[in-house]
């Protein structure tokens, strides 16, 4: 079993920032293929980001790129989400996910299915 705790939600303005933190326990970190999630209300859970095990490759949403940054310390057990000019439309609960299943350690998961460890979530409320 994986354990993954969100940290960092909370509120902020428009056009500001914030930095949400994933620690992971259970498994080998590095052996991890990681993504970050998100929800508003009324909708499904959709894809933000992902990185592979290693942390070599990264992909995003169209509607982050370019504003938010994934990034992953496998020293530390913990992955990062950096997100930058935040637009009301970013807020939603956002949830870290984990897969120890990938067989390719550059691979990155962007489906909500080939993830099998779910954090609780933390919210992000954007304020127009």
């Amino acid at each position: 079993q994986v354990q993954l705790v969100e940290s960092g939600g909370g509120l902020v303005q428009a056009g500001g920032s914030l930095r949400l933190s994933c620690t992971a326990s259970g498994r080998t970190f590095s052996r991890l293929a990681m993504g970050w999630f998100r929800q508003a209300p009324g909708k499904e859970r959709e894809f933000v980001a992902a990185i592979s095990c290693l942390g070599g490759r990264t992909d995003y949403a169209d509607s982050v790129k370019g504003r938010f940054t994934i990034s992953r310390d496998n020293a530390k057990n913990t992955l990062s989400l950096r997100m930058s000019s935040l637009q009301h439309e970013d807020t939603a609960v956002y949830y870290c996910a984990a897969t120890d299943k990938v067989r390719n350690l550059r691979a990155v998961v962007r489906t909500t299915p080939e993830y099998d460890y779910w954090g609780q979530g933390t919210q992000v409320t954007v304020s127009s």
